[in-house]
């Protein structure tokens, strides 16, 4: 198994981040894709010579997870920005917050607020495909607080590599903002879509 980068997934002129942002913190995404495969074959070799129960295979495979989480969830969040994608608050994702958050503006104070949390993370917006729940989730580090066969809806990354460049380290609120003015609601859509129809978005 190789993992590539895919670059198809690189946003570009956001309203409110820069290229130059999007630039290095893409940098560190290809870090997350390289750092998966060397462990991936680090893990298969020593599991081959029957070193399983060895320390280092143990502080890699705790390495892999991180690596490999943070490699997904930054293709979920870059996936989910692009400029100029109007909201059509008629559509089924939207239907469904309404009636379960009351608005989607109380829906997306929520959100905002749940990035606003005093941690380095990722604010998810995560429904479960057993229930059809739609909750806002705050997730530290990248393996950390992952819901099993949850369905990630809207990932925002709330680590300060992501807005330091444009907003500096205080500058995390003004970053969300920008955030918000840039989601690509049609791939939230079709998220939601395929989280009710119990499938798998292919990222």
């Amino acid at each position: 198994m190789v993992y590539v980068v895919k670059k198809y997934l690189k946003p570009i002129d956001l309203n409110g981040i820069s290229n130059e942002q999007v630039n290095d913190h893409w940098d560190l995404y290809e870090g997350y894709v390289n750092q998966s495969n060397i462990l991936f074959k680090e893990l298969t070799k020593l599991r081959k010579k029957g070193k399983v129960s060895d320390f280092l295979y143990s502080d890699r495979k705790r390495r892999f997870g991180f690596e490999y989480s943070g490699m997904v969830l930054h293709e979920l969040y870059f996936e989910n920005l692009k400029r100029g994608i109007s909201l059509n608050k008629k559509n089924d994702f939207v239907s469904a917050i309404k009636e379960q958050f009351g608005t989607f503006e109380e829906w997306k104070e929520d959100f905002i607020n749940t990035g606003k949390t005093r941690s380095v993370g990722w604010a998810i917006c995560y429904m479960d495909p057993e229930t059809g729940a739609i909750n806002n989730h705050f997730i530290q580090l990248h393996e950390d607080g992952n819901i099993p066969t949850f369905s990630p809806l809207l990932v925002m990354d709330v680590w300060e590599h992501a807005y330091m460049i444009d907003n500096k380290a205080s500058g995390r609120s003004d970053y969300i903002v920008a955030v918000m003015n840039n989601i690509n609601w049609e791939v939230v859509l079709k998220r939601y879509n395929d989280a009710e129809s119990k499938m798998i978005t292919k990222r």
